[in-house]
């Protein structure tokens, strides 16, 4: 599958977010009960933030899920790790859908990946998924990240984990 990245508009893409991360598969998305203003402002906060920034990911021109990436000394694991120069934090969310394609969330976060890694200055992908978000888990095992401990978040118990370039290479070119 080949997709293909665009900033989110946070006015113009907001009702479609909300249906995304309000719905029940997006519970670790922590927006269960957002409104539609919710929606807005918080991803209004994140366009403003220099540190943090969200791409709608697209198939054949179609918003197919959301991707952010955001500066991991200075959002989301402040002070929770010791980063490393070249480090990006990534989120990732797919849709629900009513007709579920086999392999595509796993052809979404290995895009995500290759998307961040175009980046030459982007040495390490760090992730915090929830401890009990086992799928998330394996897909970011099959894609080349490394837990290396739990840790505790304001909203939640998070798996740290890693990936480097090479582990990325590495694991996606057996599967390509």
């Amino acid at each position: 599958m080949t997709f293909t990245f665009r900033p989110l508009d946070p006015l113009k893409d907001a009702e479609l977010l909300h249906t995304w991360v309000t719905h029940p598969k997006a519970a670790f998305w922590m927006m269960q009960g957002a409104k539609l203003e919710d929606v807005e402002r918080a991803y209004m906060e994140m366009a403003a933030d220099e540190h943090h920034h969200a791409l709608l990911g697209l198939k054949d021109g179609e918003p197919a899920f959301l991707m952010e990436k955001y500066d991991p000394v200075h959002r989301e694991l402040a002070g929770l790790y010791t980063p490393q120069p070249g480090d990006v934090g990534m989120h990732f969310l797919t849709p629900p859908t009513g007709r579920p394609v086999r392999g595509f969330t796993r052809s979404v976060i290995t895009a995500v990946m290759a998307h961040l890694f175009e980046d030459p200055a982007t040495r390490r992908v760090v992730v915090e998924p929830d401890v009990h978000n086992t799928a998330v888990h394996a897909l970011n095992e099959a894609v080349g990240f490394v837990a290396e401990r739990e840790i505790d978040k304001p909203e939640k118990r998070a798996l740290l984990s890693f990936c480097t370039r090479e582990r990325f290479l590495a694991a996606t070119a057996v599967s390509a």
